[in-house]
């Protein structure tokens, strides 16, 4: 069944989009030394937003010796209570400015505004709240009495949650004490300019937070830098890995969450419309640009049919197409490249034999979508069920044991996340002690809290965020 809704439109009015930006350092917007620029666009119609700086090594190295003179300057000396009173005052703006940050988070990313208005803003904000709490009690921190912030941090971002990133990245390394370069995603670098103006709305000290944009070179020219103590990174496993030989042998800290291929492990006593709900929003949330995506589900053979038949009735309601519609529930693929890649894996899928199903939804002709879709007949060989797709595509797998499950869920080289739905707690415990992820989520999914840790084994990398086990990456005992 089809069902027809009216528009009902965000405005875009309460957002000044410059025609082009420069660089925070230092607390001020300053011109590039010695990058280009280039564009950034609206995934949703492919219109020009604005033109952002490509920073290069004389503009990283700018930032980086602002932050360390901000370090050894104010920030590191400043009483805890004191810091905190930033970063609280950074989460009031962020609140107060919400809807702002939606709509660019929105125009500048592709999701639908639904999702940026009630869950990438709030959490953004929930982050400094919770480590503007830390500040002044670091010594409960489990490094011992007086633990130390590293110095200067580099940190790079992904462009899936822009704003939340930064939230997950900038709020601990401040509370601690540390100072901060961080590199936003080349394709979404909007928000974190006008975080920029967040910072300098709440008085922080100059070169506390730096913000340079750029594509990879100016990330990896960050990471390399000399004068960085500790890196955190969120992206691809690719380019975690070449972070991690670049700090090797070095004295730097590395934080790295990376790439996941979550399994959504369904037993034949879970509730299936609970179930349909949680698999829906694990894999086409945020049009399945989620590191810990539920993109293998795993399903008991028993009711296999039965769970089938209803995930793709509820499929037919999902509302495809313009992010700024509050009704819309999966918007635009971030970037061209992210779309030829999902269309590739989904055409070897095809190609290797599993059968592929989207519910008939029109795309606009302009802009970068992909439907809603579902693969069946896979086996763990089949690539869409060990790659990582980046999309909202669903590889659909049975099992007949527990055991099964266990062995087919944790056939990845990834270990972020996973999700189990039964009605048995002590089989979720079993499974939860058997599964080789980071996060295991007992009936639900995509469930985050700043008070929680969430990182991953494997190749979905190492440390944490989130939680007093995140703060502990950003000092040393």
């Amino acid at each position: 069944m089809r069902f027809d809704y009216s528009p009902a439109p965000e405005s875009t009015a309460v957002v000044d989009i410059a025609s082009s930006y420069s660089l925070f350092i230092d607390g001020a917007m300053v011109d590039s030394l010695d990058g280009s620029t280039f564009k950034t666009v609206n995934p949703a119609t492919e219109e020009v937003l604005s033109e952002v700086v490509d920073a290069g090594s004389a503009d990283v190295d700018r930032a980086v010796r602002a932050a360390r003179a901000a370090f050894e300057g104010t920030w590191s000396r400043m009483p805890g209570r004191e810091r905190g009173k930033y970063l609280f005052r950074i989460a009031r703006i962020l609140q107060e400015r919400a809807r702002e940050f939606a709509v660019l988070e929105s125009l500048d990313n592709g999701k639908p505004i639904r999702e940026a208005r009630d869950t990438d803003i709030p959490l953004a904000a929930a982050h400094f709240f919770y480590h503007a709490g830390w500040a002044d009690k670091l010594s409960y921190a489990g490094l011992g009495e007086a633990p130390k912030p590293y110095g200067v941090v580099g940190q790079v971002i992904p462009w899936n949650f822009p704003l939340m990133m930064l939230s997950w990245k900038i709020a601990p390394a401040l509370a601690a004490g540390n100072t901060v370069v961080l590199k936003p995603a080349e394709t979404t670098p909007l928000t974190a300019l006008l975080f920029a103006e967040v910072c300098q709305q709440a008085e922080l000290p100059h070169g506390v937070v730096n913000i340079v944009t750029g594509a990879g070179e100016t990330g990896r020219m960050l990471v390399e830098h000399p004068d960085v103590d500790k890196v955190a990174f969120t992206g691809s496993t690719e380019v975690g890995k070449a972070i991690a030989r670049s700090v090797a042998g070095t004295r730097k800290r590395a934080t790295l969450e990376l790439g996941g291929k979550a399994a959504n492990v369904v037993f034949d006593d879970a509730p299936i419309d609970q179930a349909v709900e949680g698999i829906v929003n694990g894999i086409f949330f945020n049009q399945g640009h989620v590191c810990c995506a539920g993109s293998r589900l795993l399903v008991q053979e028993s009711v296999a049919d039965e769970l089938l038949a209803s995930l793709k009735r509820r499929l037919l309601t999902l509302r495809v197409g313009d992010p700024m519609d509050k009704n819309t529930d999966v918007g635009a693929i971030n970037s061209a490249a992210q779309l030829a890649r999902i269309r590739e894996l989904s055409d070897i899928g095809e190609a290797e034999g599993a059968e592929r199903w989207s519910p008939p939804c029109d795309l606009p002709d302009r802009g970068f979508w992909f439907p809603p879709t579902v693969f069946t007949g896979v086996s763990p060989a089949h690539r869409i069920a060990r790659e990582e797709v980046f999309g909202p595509v669903l590889s659909v797998l049975t099992f007949r044991t527990p055991g099964e499950a266990v062995e087919k869920a944790n056939n990845t080289p990834y270990g972020l996340s996973a999700g189990v739905w039964t009605e048995k707690g002590s089989r979720i415990l079993w499974m939860a002690d058997k599964l080789k992820a980071g996060v295991v989520w007992a009936n639900t999914f995509n469930r985050f809290d700043p008070t929680s840790p969430f990182g991953g084994y494997k190749e979905s990398g190492w440390g944490r965020e989130g939680g007093r086990h995140g703060l502990e990456g950003y000092l040393h005992g």
